[in-house]
């Protein structure tokens, strides 16, 4: 079952050379990226699989075993575009009870796929910044390649903390830089040559979306960086967990014992 909430997309301009300068110092990041997702949405999951080579399904397979979802559980995904996790988490073992995805490009959310999923699925179009949740809502909060989108980082984990129940886990999955000289070299020749081609080849790319990729990534938050804001937030007991030869990092944490919900 799915159950959307209806919401106009909010159309933005392109990313440029001159945008992409500094891309989450943007007064527009918001309405820029969200123009980007709706372009891209319906060759979003395709683009993924051949740019990561497969790899990126067990990324999210890997974030769902550490999420260790219980029977009974409500899993609230952030910024879940065409559902690739809310998929992930359905096909879990165990399954949670119900998956909340929220984000803010309809587009997204009319492109996902659902076929064969029997785990109640309730899909809202909001932004990552003011979740329409009530306090305490969720046992697990996830967001893939999502948190280097928000145009406030930090007023994004606080409202996670705050829709998050006492023991909550969050898992998040973002992009990195990785700290190998050569591996660094090799992902980022990748990332400016291979991947805006991809992007331009299978979608068509006009919004710049497959050049903002790298840049976001060169000028987001570092590992201990993202380690401590998620702290700043609420959370305990923060790892980081390399994956893909440092490229991708999986960030986790709990929601601990005796702290309430914190205002944005």
């Amino acid at each position: 079952m799915v159950r959307r909430r209806a919401g106009q997309a909010a159309e933005g301009p392109a990313w440029s050379r001159e945008t992409l300068h500094d891309p989450h110092g943007r007064a527009d990041k918001a309405d820029r990226v969200r123009a980007m997702f709706n372009a891209i949405a319906p060759t979003y999951e395709r683009v993924n699989a051949l740019a990561t080579f497969g790899r990126d399904g067990a990324w999210r397979r890997r974030a769902v075993t550490v999420a260790h979802v219980r029977p009974g559980e409500v899993v609230l995904d952030v910024a879940c575009g065409t559902g690739d996790m809310i998929r992930a988490f359905a096909r879990g073992l165990p399954a949670p009870a119900k998956i909340i995805g929220v984000d803010f490009a309809q587009g997204m959310l009319d492109s996902g796929d659902y076929a064969g999923i029997t785990v109640p699925i309730e899909l809202l179009r909001a932004d990552a910044l003011d979740l329409p949740l009530a306090d305490e809502t969720a046992d697990v909060i996830s967001c893939a390649f999502g948190v280097r989108n928000f145009q406030d980082l930090d007023a994004g984990l606080r409202e996670m903390y705050r829709v998050a129940r006492v023991g909550a886990r969050v898992v998040i999955l973002e992009f990195a830089r990785p700290t190998n000289t050569v591996l660094r070299w090799w992902y980022e020749r990748y990332c400016h040559t291979v991947l805006p081609w991809l992007g331009a080849w299978v979608a068509r790319d006009a919004e710049g979306a497959y050049r903002y990729l790298p840049r976001s990534v060169e000028t987001f938050e570092c590992r201990s960086g993202m380690l401590r804001r998620l702290a700043a937030a609420g959370f305990a007991d923060v790892r980081a967990q390399a994956m893909n030869l440092g490229g991708v990092v999986l960030y986790s944490g709990l929601k601990p014992e005796g702290r309430g919900s914190r205002c944005a």
